[in-house]
């Protein structure tokens, strides 16, 4: 087994399938004392694990005299369902899946965390090809209405190209490294570990990542926005553990070199093969720099894009008429979308206060 977007990003029809869960209900009056945190395997979810496995959490939690239980899901859509329906109180999420699913569901979302983002973890290959351009005209294999539908569509504009020029062959990331030494494959567009194994390949020339698009696929851990308004205990202990051990996670030293090695291994995978997977994740290490890329003005220039082809791809759900029947909101406070009908929202408070040391 090894550290895989697989699940992760195959939301599709499932992102549809959400919006007939029920609502997860607003927290009561009476703050909660328990609370209830889903993660699912990848590089930049693996500290949730840690902390978790080490006592963080529980340090964390018990200062704000609260209890955090923190389970992981074998299935990622599962997980931000079970979120969605009221099952977990906070879950980790790209923010796409962010809005396609708990969002569109109905639920008022906000991203707690945004913990990282991919900065070469995704990539698109051509068979005996070295420019982007040669892809016109060829099959590309993809898992469709994922973030590598969404990477291959923002790739192709760079080329003046859009998705008519080519066509997409539906295939699943765990079919991806047999698929390409196949005869029927000339393009693939993965996620690593696959998109490493692939590029192994001497016929395989990587022609464009996710560092052309830095800021767009970002991943975090979202909550309900009622249940942190009334129990604001539980963000700041969910932050103060996450970056606690995220500064461990990067420390060149002998500590953070076991943490890195455990966390790689309760993903299936190595020391060095963790290493390789964070070395293509933008991993936001300190509070301030978390704050500075939720706050960027660019962040509503970002996710627009992504929202945009959220929409495009259907996944508003069949009722949708317009890009903007969803309202987004950033930690800036400007709006994109239905000011009256605010169903995702971005946060810097809880980061502001572990930069300033008032957690």
């Amino acid at each position: 087994m090894t550290i895989s977007r697989s699940s992760k990003m195959s939301f599709g029809l499932a992102a549809l399938a959400a919006c007939a869960l029920p609502f997860a209900t607003p927290a009561s009056a009476e703050p909660k004392k328990e609370f209830n945190v889903c993660w699912t395997i990848y590089a930049g979810w693996m500290p949730w694990g840690y902390a978790s496995d080490t006592g963080i959490i529980k340090k964390w939690a018990d200062k704000y005299g609260i209890k955090i239980n923190v389970t992981q899901v074998g299935d990622y859509v599962e997980c931000i369902n079970q979120f969605t329906a009221g099952k977990f109180d906070a879950a980790t999420s790209t923010t796409m899946d962010a809005l396609a699913i708990p969002s569109v569901g109905g639920v008022d979302t906000t991203v707690l965390i945004a913990g990282d983002y991919s900065n070469g973890n995704d990539g698109l290959i051509l068979k005996g090809k070295t420019k982007l351009e040669d892809i016109k005209g060829q099959k590309v294999n993809l898992l469709e209405l994922s973030v590598s539908h969404y990477f291959l569509a923002r790739a192709l504009g760079t080329v003046g190209l859009t998705e008519k020029d080519i066509t997409i062959v539906n295939t699943t990331d765990a079919d991806w490294v047999s698929a390409y030494k196949t005869g029927d494959v000339s393009a693939i567009v993965a996620w690593n570990p696959m998109l490493a194994d692939i590029d192994a390949e001497k016929d395989a020339n990587l022609v464009i990542t996710s560092t052309s698009f830095p800021g767009e696929i970002v991943d975090a851990l979202i909550t309900n926005t009622a249940l942190i308004k009334e129990n604001p205990d539980f963000a700041k202990a969910l932050t103060g553990a996450w970056f606690e051990v995220v500064a461990l996670t990067v420390e060149q030293s002998d500590k953070g070199k076991a943490a890195r090695e455990a966390m790689g291994k309760a993903s299936g995978t190595d020391l060095a093969g963790f290493d390789a997977q964070l070395a293509t994740t933008k991993l936001f290490t300190t509070p301030k720099e978390a704050v500075e890329f939720i706050v960027d003005p660019k962040d509503k220039e970002r996710f627009d894009y992504v929202r945009k082809f959220s929409f495009e791809k259907g996944l508003f759900g069949q009722g949708a008429k317009s890009v903007d029947d969803i309202g987004i909101e950033f930690a800036d406070g400007s709006i994109l979308g239905a000011k009256d009908n605010i169903k995702l929202r971005f946060t810097a408070e809880f980061k502001k206060m572990a930069a300033e040391g008032k957690l």
